[in-house]
């Protein structure tokens, strides 16, 4: 059975990058098959050893060659850190896929580094385990983070509730004094930058500034130990750390380590026994920002989080209003939901905390948010008889403040999703 395996030519923020192969090319696992131009962008590397067989605008298809292996094409050596990065095809492999060359450009000798270990969206957990199981493959990631950007301070933010990630960390870190853990609520959207950095250092940054004006530098916690293996090992990100969730025959939930890009969601799912059944969607990413895909097409690429197969949609055929939130799903995710529901789209608001930033939404303070009740009355008026909404944890909360005492109903668009594994629903939740 002949296996081709895709490589998107886009994993990361910017333009898509450009092949550097030819059709017919053998290429051997690690080898770079495509790079960015210019602007933004991370050179790719292949996680197979194949033949190229097909390239076009957006992905380079190479055919699995018979003989494989967890060897690879080391990167050449460099003179610096943020070259290695560079020729790793490093970028934030929380979801954003900023490329972490550009962030390492940065020289702040009075800032610190900021570990985001919040893994911020429930049921993904490959962060914590990793921290659980090799906690110095993220540290050393932060040293070398530190080293290059002349930081002399550096802060792991992590949820509390992580006690034993925490416990790992802690022994890891028995002498290193430039490092501090700093633990965080068990809220969402905890991850966000500016949420994080707010928990970390007690400043509020604009929607429009970036976390350099705090004197910060935020990684993610797989990206930092990308860090670490790209100076130490010469390796390029070929593989990845995904979590498997949901409606599964064998499990609620299972942790895969160093999958080869390019692999198809299908193997993994079908590796926890398969979907149980009939389901609703796949879920790629997380509950809350990840996106729905169709199994067969859905392949594990340098920013893929997470994927969760959920239950049905429950069914409402009746007016619902939309409640978008910058910190949640965006207006066309809760369209999507509401069209597998059958319900009938009245009235679309933005959640008051929203600005508009190039087009972008962005909230103005992430996990802090106000109240909702005039949102809630407005959706009154346009005859709304249920209300969808994808806000983060507090604003959740204000929604049901206000909601229920208009006989408004709500449906939060992680519902189903949590549902599925028995989790705690988005409504009225304690912020310790």
């Amino acid at each position: 059975m002949t296996t081709m395996v895709k490589f998107p030519l886009k994993m990361h923020i910017g333009a898509n990058c450009e092949p550097i192969v030819k059709l017919g090319q053998l290429v051997k696992r690690g080898e770079c098959i495509a790079a960015p131009n210019n602007g933004l962008g991370a050179k790719i590397h292949t996680s197979i050893n194949g033949e190229i067989k097909e390239i076009n605008e957006n992905e380079i298809v190479i055919l699995k060659g018979e003989n494989q292996s967890t060897d690879y094409v080391k990167i050449k050596e460099c003179n610096s850190i943020k070259e290695y990065v560079f020729e790793a095809g490093i970028v934030g492999a929380g979801g954003a896929g900023f490329p972490t060359h550009v962030k390492l450009n940065a020289e702040i000798p009075e800032g610190c580094i900021i570990a985001n270990c919040a893994e911020c969206e429930p049921l993904l957990k490959h962060n914590i385990k990793l921290l659980e199981e090799n906690p110095q493959e993220v540290i050393k990631g932060i040293k070398y983070a530190m080293e290059a950007t002349k930081a002399p301070k550096a802060y792991i933010g992590i949820k509390s509730k992580n006690k034993d990630a925490i416990e790992s960390i802690k022994k890891a870190l028995v002498n290193e004094e430039n490092i501090e853990i700093k633990e965080l609520k068990d809220i969402y959207p905890m991850g966000e930058e500016r949420a994080l950095i707010h928990s970390v250092l007690g400043v509020w940054l604009e929607p429009t500034q970036l976390p350099l004006e705090a004197g910060a530098v935020v990684l993610n916690t797989e990206t930092l130990a990308n860090i670490k293996r790209a100076v130490e090992d010469r390796k390029p990100v070929i593989d990845k750390d995904i979590t498997i969730a949901g409606k599964l025959k064998d499990t609620e939930s299972r942790i895969f380590f160093n999958v080869p890009i390019g692999t198809k969601i299908e193997e993994l799912v079908n590796e926890c026994g398969g979907i149980d059944g009939e389901y609703g969607e796949l879920v790629i990413g997380g509950p809350y920002t990840g996106k729905s895909a169709k199994l067969e097409e859905a392949i594990v690429t340098k920013i893929s989080g997470g994927a969760i197969a959920t239950i049905e949609f429950p069914e409402f055929k009746g007016n619902v209003g939309l409640l978008v939130c910058a910190c949640g799903a965006n207006e066309d995710r809760l369209r999507d939901i509401a069209s597998k529901m059958h319900s009938n789209v009245v009235s679309v608001m933005d959640c008051k905390n929203i600005v508009k930033i190039k087009g972008a939404n962005k909230c103005k303070t992430p996990g802090d948010c106000p109240g909702q009740a005039a949102v809630v009355m407005q959706f009154k008026k346009d005859g709304a008889e249920r209300i969808i909404i994808s806000n983060c944890s507090d604003c959740s909360n204000t929604v049901m403040n206000s909601a229920p005492k208009l006989g408004l109903p709500v449906y939060h668009h992680t519902d189903h999703v949590f549902r599925t594994v028995n989790h705690e629903l988005t409504r009225r939740l304690e912020i310790e």
